[in-house]
């Protein structure tokens, strides 16, 4: 696997450079959060909403619909799970952070192989957005002995509790949370709690990578 630049065309079926923001205050009070040895993930933050140019980003994203922002912060390499929202979500980081991507369209019968994922870093500072149908999952840290904090900007209400699927569509069954889709590697503590196990192949770790 090759770990490739947001700014590299291969970018493009997954999401996007966000520019034209100050997002000055929002990295601001993002270095105020947490950074614990494992990962958390917080759907709103209310020190972030609060953050000078906040309150213009967010609308402006979301076209006026209702949004949350959160953080997901700690120090993560492995692939684990894959997810997917029925809308985009925004990220913004403190430093450098890897995403792990897929598309939706890759999946076969509600399973992925592990191959199909890609790897794209995303600088300090940078915001992108990963398009609706880009599965994504927890942020990986972009040096050894460095963790992450990481913006997660998405409808309000989104990854809060919810019923698990249990409809009829095998799409259905992968409902782990409001406007939360996700598959997840067998090896995995999700897998072992009930979520869908439809990753197939390596659990891929970029320890070796970075």
């Amino acid at each position: 696997m090759k770990i490739l630049p947001v700014t590299d065309a291969a970018f493009k079926p997954y999401g996007r450079i966000v520019e034209g923001y100050d997002v000055k205050g929002i990295l601001a009070a993002l270095e105020n959060t947490p950074l614990p040895e494992n990962v958390v993930y917080v759907p709103r933050e209310e020190t972030l909403h609060a953050a000078p140019g906040a309150s213009q980003m967010g609308e402006a994203l979301f076209g006026g619909m209702p949004y949350q922002l959160g953080y997901c912060n700690g120090h993560n390499t492995k692939l684990n799970c894959l997810e997917y929202h029925r809308d985009s979500e925004f990220n913004l980081g403190t430093k450098d952070f890897i995403l792990l991507l897929a598309k939706q369209d890759e999946m076969e019968e509600g399973k992925l192989n592990t191959g199909k994922v890609k790897a794209f870093r995303v600088p300090a500072g940078v915001m992108i957005e990963c398009y609706a149908t880009t599965l994504h999952y927890a942020p990986c840290q972009g040096a050894k002995n460095q963790g992450f904090q990481v913006m997660v900007a998405l409808p309000l209400n989104t990854n809060t509790p919810f019923p698990a699927g249990i409809g009829q569509n095998p799409l259905d069954r992968q409902l782990w949370a409001r406007n939360k889709w996700l598959i997840a590697h067998p090896d995995t503590k999700e897998a072992q709690k009930g979520a869908v196990a439809g990753l197939q192949g390596e659990n891929i770790d970029i320890m070796d990578l970075i």
